[in-house]
């Protein structure tokens, strides 16, 4: 759990200041977040894979890359709405200070999605 923890902020840093720049550009909130979370996944997809659930005996195949996608379009989803919400509530700066707890508030789900779902190694007879 703490590994996943230290990819988590790696990804977090990344995203929030992928969303915060892109912002800068004046793109638009919801295109941001979505393409700052493209950004984190790329990042924490390898990472969680190679490191947090390597002793799991994770695999990064396709089947893992497929489970990965449906997760994170979910939360991508639930986050974009959040982070919408939070710029028409309370401006940009909104926005920009909310992100970050958004994406703490995802990340049990996408824990549990990743050890239990997507990097969960399928044995041939059907037991893991």
């Amino acid at each position: 759990m703490a590994r996943y923890g230290l990819v988590g902020l790696a990804q977090l840093g990344l995203e929030w200041l992928s969303f915060v720049a892109l912002t800068l550009l004046a793109v638009p909130v919801s295109p941001a977040n979505v393409l700052a979370r493209v950004a984190g996944a790329s990042l924490g997809y390898w990472m969680n894979g190679r490191f947090t659930f390597s002793s799991d005996g994770a695999t990064l195949g396709r089947r893992a890359l497929f489970r990965f996608c449906v997760s994170w379009g979910v939360m991508t989803i639930l986050g974009t709405v959040a982070v919408t919400w939070l710029e028409h509530a309370g401006g940009l700066r909104a926005a920009w200070m909310g992100r970050p707890l958004v994406d703490i508030a995802l990340a049990g789900g996408g824990f549990l999605a990743s050890k239990f779902w997507i990097y969960r190694l399928d044995c041939p007879n059907g037991q893991s």
